[in-house]
């Protein structure tokens, strides 16, 4: 008799069989073409409780599974000041897909919500330095964060039209404030879309956005605001005419020609084309 599947092994085989091309095979091509993951490698893979963050813990565990390069992983946690309630979600997400996670807390939250300005960009700093600190306490050299697709295809556009520059999102980089420390994006090439067919397949629920803040806007507008949802709604809009742009644009930041911008930034520096343009 066939051995019935547990919840989890039946997840991972969605991965690996159904869902192979969109996730699997790119998760696979975003390892090797960036390089992000190399032999001996201790990576704390940061979750979030969100959908990208639990789906990038899942295939970190096939990658160790099936790969012939040898590197550890802890699946790290931060509780920046989570309700009880979505606190027990993470811990319960993490026992259904069988995701050994350790949980650290800190007072992100309240820091940043008593914030007089920018409290969200305040967050995000903060997050990102625990996240560091945390994982170099560990023996890790590299954190990987659930950025996927279509943040790097956002966040490219959202810049120019609202940053006034031009600016991407790389697979990786080293980190400025903590030596011998690299994020990675494992994501990189995999499509939200995707993801979310996934988590609807496997009739997943995750954490959407665990705020406190955005909790408080809640109440008066939808979860998702702000310009990147703007964004999202401008580039699905644009689809409808030309199916292509998202990779369209995603290629563009594989190939850019800097002899064609006026201007431009190296390490934190501006340049003009002026200063080559008579040798």
């Amino acid at each position: 008799m066939k051995r019935e599947l547990e919840t989890y092994q039946k997840i991972e085989q969605s991965i690996t069989k159904k869902y192979r091309k969109p996730l699997w095979n790119k998760f696979v091509r975003a390892i090797k073409e960036y390089e992000l993951i190399k032999s001996g490698d201790k990576i704390a893979v940061c979750i979030s409780g969100g959908k990208d963050s639990m789906l990038m813990a899942k295939l970190m565990q096939l990658l160790q599974r099936y790969s012939e390069v040898p590197f550890e992983t802890v699946y790290l946690v931060m509780d920046p000041g989570y309700n009880s309630e979505n606190r027990k979600k993470i811990e319960d997400n993490a026992r259904l897909l069988n995701i050994p996670v350790t949980i650290f807390d800190t007072d992100i939250f309240e820091t940043a919500n008593n914030a007089e300005k920018y409290p969200c960009y305040l967050c995000a700093r903060m997050r990102r330095g625990h996240l560091y600190s945390q994982a170099k306490k560990l023996g890790c050299n590299k954190i990987a964060l659930g950025h996927h697709f279509s943040d790097v295809i956002e966040t490219t556009v959202m810049s120019m039209f609202y940053g006034a520059q031009l600016q991407g999102m790389i697979p990786k980089l080293h980190s400025t404030n903590f030596p011998d420390m690299e994020l990675i994006r494992p994501l990189y090439c995999i499509h939200e879309d995707d993801i979310i067919s996934w988590a609807n397949y496997n009739h997943l629920s995750f954490l959407r956005c665990a705020c406190r803040f955005t909790e408080m806007q809640e109440r008066a507008d939808s979860d998702e605001t702000g310009k990147r949802l703007e964004t999202k709604r401008l580039i699905r809009e644009l689809k409808k005419t030309n199916p292509n742009i998202e990779k369209s644009i995603f290629n563009s930041l594989h190939v850019v020609h800097i002899d064609t911008f006026p201007g431009y930034k190296k390490d934190g520096e501006r340049h003009s084309f002026l200063e080559d343009y008579d040798k």
